[in-house]
């Protein structure tokens, strides 16, 4: 398999008849050693899908095969709300949980391993901030570090969940080069995006998703005026409908 499938892929948050869905039947193939990017509405289900992705969710229903990778070679970075910035730990040590996968059973660092760490920190620009505690990192400083730590996890499938808000243009633009140089070593890169103008510039496959696959395939395809109204007017359509079902589900 040469491709992450997902096969009537479909997600509901809650219980019973208090469900409330979010992705209803996707079917995909998304070609491995590629950058894609992940696009649609807000609450269109793209960050549930990426998140299903990582293994952090089970579907409802259908299946997603990551087309034969192991689940250890797989990358996630969450958007920033989900890093608990007060967390008391350095950022060496937010760098070196990249390496997990390669210590010992005591756990500790040998002298290869922490020189791997420092060059991943001069890598991204941090040369030097070892010592300091990610409470006091700027968000573009925090973001870095958090790239620092893929370089190191040496995954196969990266997942990318809103890696650039509220971040600097140059640390943007420093990150991006770091997607194309994981996908230029023939690395899959997956990312959820808002800013579609970026999306034409840097990525060469887009999927759209409204709650359902719009499109997907070259961007300039995906990325079409008849492709964005289809997949607001499928939101519109989704939380309409979803509304008026769990309307009626209260009114017993």
């Amino acid at each position: 398999m040469s491709s992450i499938q997902c096969r009537n892929l479909s997600f509901s948050y809650g219980r019973h008849n208090r469900h409330v869905p979010v992705l209803n039947a996707l079917d995909v193939d998304i070609p491995l050693g590629n950058l894609w990017a992940i696009v649609g509405p807000n609450g269109a289900g793209k960050s549930t899908f990426i998140k299903i992705l990582a293994g952090i969710l089970k579907p409802s229903r259908g299946s997603a095969h990551l087309g034969g990778v192991n689940e250890e070679l797989l990358a996630y970075l969450p958007q920033h709300t989900d890093i608990d910035r007060n967390f008391p730990i350095s950022a060496y040590q937010m760098v070196a949980m990249g390496l997990w996968r390669f210590m010992g059973r005591s756990g500790g660092l040998t002298p290869e391993l922490r020189a791997r760490v420092y060059d991943a920190l001069d890598k991204v620009g941090l040369s030097g901030f070892g010592d300091r505690s990610i409470a006091s990192l700027s968000g573009g400083q925090l973001q870095r570090i958090l790239f620092a730590r893929l370089l190191l996890q040496d995954a196969s499938i990266i997942l990318l969940d809103e890696p650039f808000n509220a971040i600097d243009n140059k640390t943007t633009a420093d990150l991006v080069q770091l997607l194309h140089h994981w996908q230029a070593q023939g690395r899959t890169v997956i990312t959820v995006l808002h800013d579609l103008d970026q999306v034409k510039e840097q990525f060469p496959n887009t999927l759209m998703i409204a709650h359902r696959v719009i499109a997907s395939g070259h961007t300039h395809d995906v990325l079409t005026p008849e492709n964005l109204q289809k997949a607001r007017k499928a939101c519109a359509e989704f939380d309409e409908n979803n509304l008026e079902k769990l309307h009626k589900a209260h009114a017993f």
